[in-house]
């Protein structure tokens, strides 16, 4: 398309409405010998004469007439698509509704005070918050999520980050529990406890059992779990014991949610490396107005909840 000029478009539109060269250069600021020189050019772009001299007045051919019908909603289109962009954002009347892939953990401490923030500002906005089975960034691109929320574990080069707050693994149990008795918990006392293990492709083995084997000991795998929030369930239960993000044991606006739910923490017995939560985001998203605002909402609360 090296030849099409689409300014010619604009002033076709301005041609045919007011059938006069000296009305369409008023209408688009042009000298009127200016306008003259585009109409030549629209002649030679259209193979037609378009305006004829009729007395003191000028009249459309017919082809002239067939376009009359259909240049002015081409231009409004024109000019629609090739505005600058509205980044205006009413949060009174969004709806819209955001799916967002999370863990349990998120859901079930800080979904409630997102979706009371969100509620707030924006009452028509919907949160659906669906399974984190991986960490496939191809939902990102797909479109099929808006946000993710975890670790960003993808190497997918395009993708935006934004850390929500730090995050470590501890070892939890039931209130009450023998392993309790020592001040300081030992690898090998850890290791007599059999541990639930929570993960989301099933597969039983995880740092803790290198660090086990590294001194020699075993430590028996009697349950996996897709969720640190089933592990949880299932340690408040049982004399088992399971290793959780800090973040789960509660935060400043769900405090003491472990022992609410008849558990208590302690420190493990081998180093594990820390970690961070983030939002995870496709770049197409941005600069929309109502992504962002929705990305600072997710922030708020977290700080909020992990200052």
């Amino acid at each position: 398309m090296q030849n099409v000029d689409l300014n010619l478009l604009v002033a076709l539109d301005a041609l045919l409405a007011e059938r006069s060269v000296t009305g369409a250069a008023r209408r688009l600021g042009l000298s009127v010998s200016a306008m003259s020189r585009t109409l030549t050019r629209l002649r030679n772009a259209t193979g037609d004469r378009l305006l004829l001299q009729a007395g003191r007045t000028l009249v459309l051919t017919p082809y002239a007439e067939q376009l009359s019908q259909q240049v002015p909603l081409l231009a409004r289109e024109v000019r629609t698509v090739l505005r600058p962009a509205d980044r205006s954002l009413s949060l009174d009347t969004l709806e819209q509704c955001f799916t967002i892939r999370a863990g349990e953990g998120f859901i079930d401490l800080l979904a409630g005070a997102l979706t009371e923030r969100v509620r707030q500002t924006a009452p028509r906005v919907q949160l659906r918050f669906v399974p984190k089975p991986d960490w496939d960034a191809g939902p990102l691109r797909e479109g099929t999520i808006d946000l993710e929320i975890g670790i960003v574990q993808t190497s997918a080069p395009e993708i935006r980050t934004r850390r929500l707050f730090h995050d470590r693994y501890v070892g939890v149990c039931r209130i009450g529990h023998p392993i309790l008795t020592e001040t300081h918990v030992s690898i090998e006392r850890y290791a007599q406890y059999g541990r639930v293990v929570a993960s989301r492709t099933g597969y039983a083995r995880t740092p803790v059992d290198a660090a086990l084997e590294s001194q020699g000991l075993t430590q028996q795998v009697p349950i996996v779990v897709p969720a640190y929030t089933n592990a949880m369930q299932i340690v408040a239960q049982t004399n088992l014991l399971a290793v959780i993000p800090h973040s789960c044991l509660g935060n400043r606006l769900t405090p003491d949610y472990a022992g609410a739910n008849g558990l208590q923490s302690f420190e493990l017995p081998m180093p594990l490396p820390a970690f961070h939560i983030s939002a995870i985001w496709h770049p197409r998203l941005d600069n929309d107005p109502a992504h962002a605002w929705l990305r600072a909402e997710v922030l708020a609360v977290s700080q909020a909840a992990y200052p």
